[in-house]
């Protein structure tokens, strides 16, 4: 590992699983020092494990992202004993499925104050650190439901449009701080959010984990795809093509047009044909 690596720092909430630990695996093996936030100690020790021999070095927060003093702790220590942070990861989310009329207010505020408000502490507690450094990254976590719109999912997509909405905004806001933003929208992939979903619809978990199986890109993958981003202050990280290409085609074709074709996407997600 190069000595220049040895001082890059990098921060990632949900980081000790899936998509979070994948981002965690790429930077440690580059020789970064790599902070862990999770509310799972269990998974923690293991992440731990497996970092370890490649980062220059590894900590592990317990942080429920819901709380701001558990984020203001992990940049409060990371200051003093960094002296800050390069790139920030606002990664945790959980998923949450149902028609409108189904999913009750309480899941409605679970959703947001992980998936959004989440999001927003992460920036929050660390803009100030980032401005004080002159230079950083944050990338925000959201998904191609951010952009599209499939029935069943208003919670999830809200949530996810959001993120897309702050970073959007942050780029702007922050580019004269020479603090660059990304915001990831990937489709379906190989994770772990199903263990966390909530859903009102019959069977998600199994066809959840059928359209993550179908994937042609793994955690890692997009996890290259991420820090490739964040060295070229790239914006937008949509990894599946076809994805991208529905995007476009919401962008591109009458609504009237694009939302037949989306009704048709319903049953795979508890709605009617």
């Amino acid at each position: 590992m190069s000595n220049n690596n040895q001082q890059k720092r990098i921060f990632i909430t949900g980081g000790a699983s899936g998509f979070g630990l994948a981002i965690a695996r790429f930077y440690a093996k580059q020789g970064w020092r790599v902070a862990l936030g999770d509310i799972s100690d269990e998974h923690a020790k293991t992440a731990l494990a497996e970092l370890e021999p490649h980062a220059a070095e590894v900590r592990y927060f317990h942080c429920d992202v819901t709380r701001d003093d558990d984020l203001q702790k992990v940049a409060d220590t990371l200051a003093e004993a960094w002296k800050g942070v390069d790139v920030v990861v606002n990664n945790a989310g959980v998923a949450q499925v149902g028609a409108i009329d189904d999913v009750s207010m309480a899941d409605w505020e679970w959703i947001t104050q992980i998936n959004m408000l989440g999001v927003v502490r992460g920036c929050r507690v660390f803009t100030p650190l980032l401005k004080k450094q002159g230079q950083g990254h944050i990338v925000n976590v959201a998904s191609m439901a951010g952009l599209l719109d499939l029935p069943n999912m208003a919670a999830y997509n809200a949530t996810k449009a959001a993120v897309v909405s702050i970073s959007e905004t942050l780029e702007n806001e922050l580019a004269p701080f020479n603090i660059g933003v990304s915001v990831v929208c990937p489709s379906f992939f190989r994770t772990n959010l199903g263990n966390s979903m909530r859903s009102t619809v019959p069977g998600m978990e199994k066809t959840l984990d059928k359209l993550m199986s179908k994937s042609d890109l793994s955690a890692d993958d997009i996890a290259a795809q991420v820090a490739a981003a964040v060295s070229q202050r790239k914006f937008y990280v949509l990894p599946h093509a076809l994805a991208r290409r529905t995007w476009r085609l919401k962008r591109w074709l009458p609504r009237s047009l694009y939302a037949k074709m989306i009704q048709k996407q319903s049953a795979k997600f508890g709605g009617r044909k």
